[in-house]
């Protein structure tokens, strides 16, 4: 793969302790400690009264996020890909325990929430997006993946686009197979161009180095956990405006190496 390149314009981060990409960054470049609490999803203010009311965890995380990456920018005229390692955790378990107890009359609601691309649905509604979305579904790789095909897709079509990773916590005891902690998502506003909000620039391509570690221990569990939080190593480097190479998990034999340069003026 020849290497890919962009420029960062926005990002967006809601997980324990990091509340927004202003309070998060501050944690990240060490300016303020880490306290570890539970993720805060605020209400889905882009969402109609119903479709608010009808939203779940992950929807409200990806819309959080998303919103503020692209915060200033008409969001009905990004392209965007949304990326999870599965769908709503706790819609899931309620859907799993109506079966285990005989309801089979499972609510539209209920369903259409189920589903990993509900969140890209939702944006849809709030944002009054009609360009393209692409939804994927990696595991554990799907920061990584939804970050290469925004970066393909900033490369093909030398447009903006806008990527949402998410993911959310089960409750027990689907836990125990699938023991994410917490809610975690990130959002990256992503160009072709440098422009005035632009952070640093970015060339992305595969490496077998080993993954970059987090030197505080929670955020390091974080990262270790939730696949989303694979993403730290990257988001600790812009908070840091730390120029040099970061190493992200990606495949069991393959890790994506990102090469960043801040920009001067963020």
């Amino acid at each position: 793969m020849s290497r890919l390149f962009a420029h960062i314009d926005g990002i967006g981060l809601l997980g324990p302790g990091l509340n927004g990409w202003e309070a998060g960054s501050a944690v990240l470049a060490r300016r303020s400690a880490h306290a570890v609490e539970k993720t805060l999803l605020p209400p889905p203010a882009m969402l109609p009264a119903a479709e608010r009311r009808r939203s779940g965890p992950l929807v409200r995380l990806a819309l959080a996020v998303g919103a503020e990456a692209g915060a200033g920018q008409d969001l009905s005229k990004l392209p965007t890909v949304f990326s999870a390692s599965s769908g709503d955790g706790a819609n899931c378990h309620e859907i799993c325990q109506m079966l285990a107890a005989g309801d089979t009359m499972i609510s539209p609601t209920r369903f259409h929430n189920s589903v990993h691309n509900a969140a890209s649905g939702y944006w849809s509604i709030g944002a009054g997006a009609m360009e393209n979305a692409s939804v994927l579904c990696a595991h554990d790789a799907s920061f990584g993946a939804g970050l290469l095909e925004a970066m393909a897709m900033v490369a093909v079509d030398g447009a903006r686009v806008l990527l949402v990773v998410v993911d959310s916590s089960y409750p027990e005891p689907l836990r125990t197979a699938r023991p994410i902690p917490d809610d975690f998502g990130v959002a990256l506003l992503l160009s072709p161009q440098p422009g005035a909000a632009t952070l640093a620039r970015i060339g992305l391509e595969f490496s077998t180095d080993a993954p970059s570690r987090m030197a505080d221990a929670a955020l390091e569990a974080m990262r270790e956990t939730i696949p989303a939080a694979r993403s730290l190593p990257l988001l600790e480097a812009l908070a840091q405006r730390a120029n040099g190479r970061v190493v992200l998990d990606y495949l069991e034999h393959s890790r994506l190496a990102i090469d960043m340069e801040a920009s001067p003026s963020a």
